[in-house]
Parts: structure tokens; sequence; C-alpha cells
């Protein structure tokens, strides 16, 4: 394998879809060498192969606003590897959302998904549609009209799809039950349900909690722990909610969140009230930090700034993709900031995480830091296969295990020869190798 050469073909083909290109090129130019060491990958065309969907459906969703008017929006659902189990990934809704976006987050959930050891595929889907400001009754009937364009591709054993950006319970809800109508079957379809129709315990905190615990597994590797650490995050929804939390509870110090409109710093760190509040702003849909100084005394706000220019020991993007630039990577180096996470999906620029690796401060990519989601979807998926609920300290349980996995497997393949350990191109190898070799013996299909 030639990673330019595959590259400059997927340019040629898909040269305005620069998200899915840098995710591309980041998996490729860190699996080359191994790859390389197996010739019957490239006899079997393994890299050609897998850096294409298996399908994408594209589709019209039309619904009717509270004033009567129509409104057209645009559905995707991206098919993208099934080698080791059905297609699973999330619903993303937000105006952002494209066919590059959605194959990045694709390509990237093939190889989370190997990482967690269950049996699920890469996939992703979504819609440009903006649930900021629109009524429940708005969000229920785009939800149906979506489902109704959508139902027949998915299935429990086909394609499980979840919540991302935008679809939190109330969205699964109301899409779980038009499938529900459509379908004539109460199947696990969906995760991220509601407890009383097939939720798993812990799935909502899960994304959040898991990542917290990866990041406690890189610390007591180099004999560190998280108690009375001071933690930056970006976002509050429930993936930066989770987290905070977590974080709270193991006796670190949150001390700054930030939104699209700004950062807040607050030296005293977070609590249980200030948690709960993240998910009062995260429900406004208005997409903003600044009223947590207003609640907050002990907080300030700074207005277009972003939590990376707060001091601090660990830095967790938890919003969105490419938000912690290489400009930002260089300021928290420059604060003493030693270790970094990736909450969201490829939170971080290929600038930042070169700057990281070469100041060797500790870093590690979403696709394993924020496994735990979709390892607890996972674990809703067993729940409803077999018809049963587990307590919520049996889900925790098992989200330890898979978590401290899934470090094991990123230490095994990334760790440098002078010990440095190269978390991004162990999570790679690791699930990179999974499904090659599923796709090798499945045959050439």
């Amino acid at each position: 394998m030639n990673t330019n050469e595959i590259m400059s073909r997927l340019q040629a083909k898909y040269g305005n879809e620069k998200e899915y290109l840098q995710a591309v090129r980041e998996v490729l130019e860190t699996v080359e060498d191994v790859y390389n060491r197996h010739p019957e990958f490239e006899a079997a065309k393994i890299v050609e192969r897998i850096v294409e969907p298996d399908r994408i459906f594209t589709f019209k969703v039309t619904w009717v606003d509270d004033n009567g008017d129509i409104q057209v929006n645009t559905g995707y659902r991206v098919q993208f590897n099934a080698a080791i189990g059905p297609y699973k990934g999330g619903l993303r809704f937000h105006p952002s959302v494209n066919l590059s976006i959605l194959k990045f987050l694709g390509f990237e959930q093939i190889f989370k998904n190997a990482l967690t050891t269950l049996p699920m595929g890469g996939g992703k889907g979504g819609s440009d549609f903006n649930p900021k400001g629109k009524s429940d009754a708005e969000i229920m009937r785009f939800c149906q009209a979506f489902m109704l364009e959508l139902w027949r591709n998915i299935g429990p054993d086909t394609d499980v799809p979840a919540g991302d950006i935008g679809v939190g319970g109330r969205e699964i809800g109301y899409l779980f039950g038009m499938y529900k109508k459509l379908a004539r079957e109460h199947t696990g379809v969906l995760t991220g349900k509601g407890l009383t129709y097939g939720g798993s315990l812990v799935r909502p905190e899960a994304t959040g909690y898991g990542a917290v615990y990866f990041v406690q597994h890189m610390l007591h590797l180099q004999g560190k722990d998280i108690k009375d650490k001071k933690v930056s995050i970006s976002g509050f929804g429930n993936v930066a909610w989770g987290a905070a939390k977590k974080a709270t509870q193991l006796g670190a110090h949150v001390i700054a969140i930030s939104g699209p409109d700004g950062a807040i710093y607050d030296p005293e760190g977070m609590n249980d009230e200030k948690i709960a509040y993240m998910l009062e702003l995260r429900a406004s849909n208005n997409d903003v930090v600044a009223p947590f100084a207003e609640k907050f005394p002990s907080a300030t706000f700074y207005p277009g700034k972003k939590a990376w220019s707060i001091k601090c020991d660990i830095a967790m993007p938890c919003a969105f993709q490419n938000e912690l630039t290489g400009a930002d990577a260089e300021e928290l180096i420059k604060n003493g900031t030693w270790c970094c996470a990736e909450v969201s999906n490829m939170g971080c620029t290929p600038e930042a995480i070169a700057a990281f690796q070469k100041a060797k401060i500790m870093f590690a990519p979403g696709k394993a830091v924020n496994a735990g989601g979709v390892a607890t979807s996972g674990l809703e998926m067993t729940q409803n296969a077999m018809h049963i609920s587990w307590s919520a300290e049996e889900v925790d349980k098992k989200l330890h295990e898979i978590m401290a996995n899934i470090h094991h497997a990123c230490v095994e393949h990334g760790t440098q020869p002078d010990g440095y350990i190269n978390y991004v191109k162990g999570a790679n190898v690791a699930g990179f190798m999974k499904v090659a070799t599923a796709m090798l013996e499945q045959g050439i299909i």
C-alpha cells in the first residue's frame, strides 16, 4: 500500500469531502507499515475496499412546521462496513451535515466499533435539519418523516442507528415510535432508547464516563491519578455532561467549559448543581454557555474564547470535529497541559495532534476515548436481543472492562521504541487489523 497514491485517487474522486479525506489519511498513514507486512491484504485490495462505503442512502424529508408551512430537508444513511457485525452508528441532525462529515464519521465508526470487541460494523447518518428553536411537535413531525424514508433499510441485525449531535432521547423516542408503527415489530433497531421501552441504564452517561475511564488508564500507566487535576472541556451536551460528572466524582476539578459563544472559567470546579445545569443549557436549544456565569458567581464568562485558553492539566474536547486547532494545542502546551483526550470524533486537527505528539504529551484519539458510548449501545442491543435489563452496576462494570481492553490494545500496538505511546497509531492498527482480517476471511464481496 502506498498511502499517497491511494489518497491521490480519493482526492480526484472526492476532492470536496475534506473531513472524509482527513479521516482516511490519518488511518492509512498509521497502519501503512503494518499493512505492508501482510501481502494477503494487498492481494485482496483490503484498503481500496475499506475506504469506500458499502452503500449510501440519500433521501428527501418533507415535513410541516407549526405555521403550516412545508419544509424540505435532506436525509442520509451511510452504511460503511459490516465485516464484523450490523452497521452501527449515530444520526446527526445539524445544519452542517453533509456527505463528507457523515462519511468521515462512518469511517471512524468502523474502527471504533472494532475496538469495543463487540460485533458491530460502521455506519452513520443524519440530516441538515436544525433542531434549534423547533417545538417538540415540529421535531416529532420531522423525525417521523425521516423514519418514513429510512425504515426499510435498517433493522436489529442489519443497521442499528443511535443518537449523535442534535439527536437525544426525545428524538430517539420519536424515531423509534415511527419505526415500530411502520415495521409492526418491537425490536432493538435503535439504541439510546428510553428506559421504559428497551433502553439501557448508563447509556446517556456512557460516552463521557467511558472517556474518563480511558483517561484514568492513561494516567495510571504513567503513575498519575485524575484526583485533584484541573480539567477543561468543550461543549455542554450529554457527552460533556457525562465527562464532567464522572471526572468530578473521581476528584478532578472541571474548571472550564465552552460553547460557540465563549468559555466559562470556574476555579471552584463543578458540583452536582452545576453539572445538572449543563443539561438545562443543552435542553434550551440555545447553544450558549454565557448563562452559566449569570447563575453561578464563581464562574467568569469570556466571550469568543475557547476552553483551551484556560490553564489546565487535562484537555477533553467534547463538541465538534476539528474544534481544537494547532494554535490551540500550542497554547495548551505553553500553559502546561500534559494530557489531551479527544472525546468528540476527530476533535483535533492534524496540526494539533502533531504538536501534542512532538511535545510528547499524552494524546488519545476519539475512536478510542469515546468508544464507551457505542460500546454501551452494543450492550443495549444485547439486552434487547435477550429480552432482559441489566442493573446500572452491571452495565458500568462491562463499560469499565471494555475501556480497559481498548486502552490495552492501544498500548500494545502504539508503544514506540522510546517508550512514548502513540495512541493514534495503536487505536488505528488494533481496529484495522480486526476488520481487515474479517474482510479477508469472508472473501471478495
